[in-house]
């Protein structure tokens, strides 16, 4: 980078900085792609004052969310998740919908590291019109859910995104909080893996509103054909849904174009039924209550390492583990009590 790359690229980045929510806003809501990556660039920064701004942004935009089908997409590695949001994106393109695609990348466990290679991995769909892909390090949180995921879905809303797709790690852990931020959950899986029902957990199958095959073409369309029966018998045996909708299985292949128009045939299906007997917008209302009750909890966490003398009881706590004195969960109470009993001797109790 010479000098003169360099002072413009520094210029860039104070415009950036000096950007307010206002007019983040107003650009956000005009449809600037732009503005829409400042925005969750705010959501995800562990920074107060981005934090701030980007709380102003939701707010400025609540009137522009919620008009979007919203759609999980998680399976094992190696399913192709990102080669079939590919397909699927641009198909959805050329039904005349706008698609947002926030991708979760596993973060490391040692230094919280990510690869964010999904736009690598998406070539057609990374430079199509209407179309916008955000790439988020997880941050290991559970089922590969990124924290700021959640208010990214409400930001690609206001920006005028018809459908917007969340595909998660699909690592086997606990899908649940891809559940409680999506209209709609799409497992895909694979066939010709060995005994097809134990290529994954019952529970995250439950949670399933389709379960679509891969990679049907060829000769693997038969085993595709065979593996997807032989879901829909297993699915049978779930509890039924309170939402009135039967899960089924499709296959697809994003080689050979086909199955798509299937997919998204159900998926359309699932929103006319649950929105006709209230469901979908039930659902939404619980996911909002389910949120606030996890950013309370974060958030006091959060306050609660501000404290100096909140840390120091950890480090005596950590102290006492490593001495083989106590127990983590004697200890955690030991240490929530004290701080409410400070809490509560400061504050008093009305």
């Amino acid at each position: 980078m010479d000098d003169q790359q360099r002072k413009a690229w520094l210029e860039s980045r104070q415009r950036r900085k000096a950007v307010d929510s206002n007019s983040l806003a107003r650009d956000l809501i005009s449809g600037s792609r732009q503005a829409l990556g400042q925005a969750i660039t705010w959501v995800e920064s562990s920074n107060p004052q981005d934090r701030q701004k980007a709380l102003d942004l939701l707010g400025l935009t609540k009137l522009h969310q919620g008009n979007a089908i919203r759609i999980g997409i998680t399976g094992v590695p190696g399913v192709g998740k990102s080669t079939f949001i590919e397909a699927f994106g641009l198909y959805l393109l050329e039904k005349g919908k706008r698609v947002a695609v926030l991708a979760v990348d596993p973060s490391s466990t040692k230094n919280k590291g990510s690869i964010l290679g999904d736009k690598t991995r998406m070539n057609q769909l990374s430079i199509a019109e209407n179309v916008f892909i955000r790439p988020s390090p997880s941050g290991g949180t559970l089922g590969g859910l990124a924290r700021s995921t959640n208010e990214s879905i409400l930001l690609c809303e206001a920006a005028g995104y018809d459908v917007v797709l969340v595909e998660t790690v699909g690592v086997g852990q606990s899908e649940t909080m891809v559940k409680q931020s999506v209209d709609f959950f799409l497992l895909l899986m694979l066939s010709g893996a060995g005994d097809e029902l134990q290529g994954i957990k019952r529970g995250i199958m439950e949670l399933a509103d389709l379960l679509v095959v891969t990679k049907a073409d060829g000769d693997n369309i038969k085993a595709a054909k065979r593996a997807a029966a032989e879901y829909k018998n297993a699915m049978h045996l779930f509890p039924a849904n309170d939402n009135q909708w039967i899960p089924t299985t499709a296959t697809c292949s994003a080689l050979d174009k086909t199955g798509l128009d299937d997919v998204w045939q159900q998926i359309v299906s699932f929103v006319n039924t649950t929105t006709i007997n209230g469901w979908f917008e039930k659902n939404r209302r619980d996911q909002q209550i389910f949120w606030l009750e996890r950013m309370v909890q974060t958030e006091i966490l959060e306050r609660f390492r501000s404290y100096d003398h909140f840390n120091e009881l950890l480090e005596i706590a950590e102290k006492s583990i490593q001495n083989q004195e106590e127990n983590a969960f004697v200890l955690a109470q030991k240490i929530v009590n004290e701080i409410f009993e400070t809490y509560v001797n400061k504050h008093g109790t009305n």
